[in-house]
């Protein structure tokens, strides 16, 4: 029987006990064979959180990864990111079958470095409920390659250095899974552009309810979770597949209907920035005038 509370895990030690694995070398960072991890537990938790980030990459994983909303199948290589206090599940046989690598960094490791505050805006590290990171070999190699020189880091002899030499290491990981994660958008296009579609029909409809009356302008935050990924992935998929983010597709909308009602209504400016979704028709001046290089007047005019 599961248990139904998630299973806090608060530090890399916990991690290690719970998972039958040695005393990890140092408290704050650990890297660790997938192959080392043989076993789920017999009253495997239906969930887990812990007080540390995890990078990890997986091959031939038989059963599944639930994150966010999203199960993750691991037929190939993948690559997942969890952040502290996010809450994460895995189904599989009691035996486990798998490898690859897992790096824990606990947030004290990063304390009083840039990093403790860029990894939090590094897109994978919030629930990207679309599909996970999947990697060609050569890709996995760089990966692999890296996780391992930090686990010779900290392996050494600790001194002064030890600390920057490892974050400029976790830095440059991050750096290729982000280029892995942009050459995704491209090379999966079949999925990004359905993506796509759907946001398109979801504005279409959007501005076209009475929503648009009721509740203004819908936000990324809203399109984010009508698609059902994360705003951050988002606006990523979308810069690289139209140049432009969430938040200008959403105004290139609303300047396109808003190009529409000029040219073939006889409503007023200000009618038409109510319609909108505009409290102030000036907003909706300042916008249109900020798209287009024309005043919503002076776009009529050019009808006339």
């Amino acid at each position: 029987m599961k248990n139904k509370e998630p299973h806090l895990l608060k530090t890399i030690s916990d991690y290690h006990q719970f998972r039958e694995l040695p005393k990890p070398e140092h408290p704050l960072i650990s890297v660790i064979k997938m192959e080392a991890v043989r076993q789920l537990r017999e009253n495997e938790p239906k969930g887990i959180i812990q007080n540390f980030y995890a990078i990890a990459l997986k091959r031939n994983f038989t059963g599944k990864l639930k994150y966010g909303q999203q199960e993750y199948d691991f037929d190939e290589g993948v690559m997942f990111f969890i952040s502290p206090g996010q809450v994460y599940s895995i189904e599989a046989n009691k035996a486990l079958e798998h490898s690859g690598w897992l790096l824990l960094i606990h947030p004290d490791f990063l304390w009083n470095t840039p990093l403790a505050k860029t990894i939090k805006q590094y897109e994978y590290f919030s629930y990207a409920v679309s599909e996970a990171l999947h990697l060609s070999e050569k890709e996995e190699a760089v990966i692999a390659a890296i996780m391992q020189q930090i686990e010779q880091e900290y392996h050494s002899n600790i001194d002064k250095f030890s600390q920057s030499v490892i974050i400029a290491q976790l830095e440059l990981l991050l750096t290729y899974a982000e280029r892995f994660y942009h050459r995704q958008f491209i090379t999966r296009k079949i999925s990004n552009h359905k993506i796509l579609a759907r946001l398109e029909e979801l504005l279409n409809s959007y501005f076209n309810s009475e929503d648009l009356l009721k509740k203004g302008l819908p936000t990324v935050q809203y399109i984010a979770q009508s698609l059902n990924v994360s705003p951050n992935y988002l606006s990523s998929l979308l810069k690289v597949l139209t140049g432009q983010n969430t938040q200008q597709h959403i105004h290139s909308k609303l300047i396109e209907i808003a190009k529409e009602k000029l040219s073939t209504t006889a409503l007023s400016v200000s009618e038409i920035a109510y319609e909108l979704g505009f409290e102030h028709p000036q907003s909706f001046s300042k916008l249109f005038k900020t798209k287009t290089n024309l005043s919503p007047l002076e776009f009529r005019q050019t009808f006339n």
